[in-house]
């Protein structure tokens, strides 16, 4: 079975394009003009992963991000930015957007971004028969489910992706460079900030004071380290 995209752009010309290259890396495409059809398609409609302009009729693009979250789909969702609008990058990745590509973009570039996207994190171990906890907070490994407190807390899959990673290498001094290969798919240092802002996302998430974190920890000019103890 082939993987299946949501493709959310109202410019017509882009959405036709876009679609036939996918469609010609051998991917199902489906198509939403506007941000209301969207959010309705990817609520109601099994996708493996949703592309998503930020600027769009109706609800905009960051909203239906939000939305989709809100909803409880881990769905991985790449977010399309107009060109050095920061703002949207850093906004669109904080509410649950998995990475994002700035218009004009070259069409390898996103291929490329959607196969990393699609693919797995390489498996270093089984996942974990029983649930796993740090502080208040238990995961659910095989149920992709996290709560705090006891309360279910909204995780982006990458979120979940980065967690189970920091899972399963405690202790140890993760570089930038190592997360976004072992868990985004790239080889490149170029989108070191992607994982910057993930990390800033796990904290707010999980962690009990996210200014002063306990478990995801700076290590500086080398990465992180997760401590399931606490610092």
């Amino acid at each position: 079975m082939p993987d299946n995209i949501l493709l959310v752009e109202d410019e017509a010309a882009l959405r036709m394009t876009l679609g036939d290259r996918l469609r010609a890396e051998g991917y199902g495409v489906d198509y939403a003009a506007t941000g209301d059809e969207g959010l309705d398609k990817a609520t109601r409609l099994p996708f493996d992963l949703v592309i998503l302009d930020v600027m769009l009729p109706g609800l905009s693009g960051l909203r239906v991000c939000e939305e989709i979250r809100a909803a409880g789909l881990i769905t991985p969702i790449l977010m399309l930015t107009a060109k050095g609008q920061t703002t949207d990058k850093v906004a669109g990745l904080k509410i649950g957007a998995d990475d994002y590509v700035t218009k004009p973009f070259d069409m390898q570039e996103l291929i490329a971004r959607v196969e990393a996207l699609l693919r797995r994190a390489p498996a270093r171990s089984a996942p974990a028969a029983e649930p796993l906890s740090f502080g208040s907070v238990r995961v659910d490994v095989r149920g992709t489910a996290v709560t705090r407190e006891g309360q279910p807390v909204s995780l982006s899959a990458r979120e979940f992706q980065l967690l189970r990673y920091f899972l399963e290498h405690p202790g140890a001094t993760l570089s930038r460079e190592q997360l976004l290969t072992d868990v985004w798919g790239y080889s490149s240092a170029m989108f070191t900030r992607t994982v910057d802002v993930h990390v800033a996302g796990l904290r707010q998430k999980l962690e009990p004071e996210p200014r002063h974190p306990r478990f995801f920890i700076t290590v500086q000019g080398l990465g992180y380290k997760f401590r399931p103890q606490g610092a």
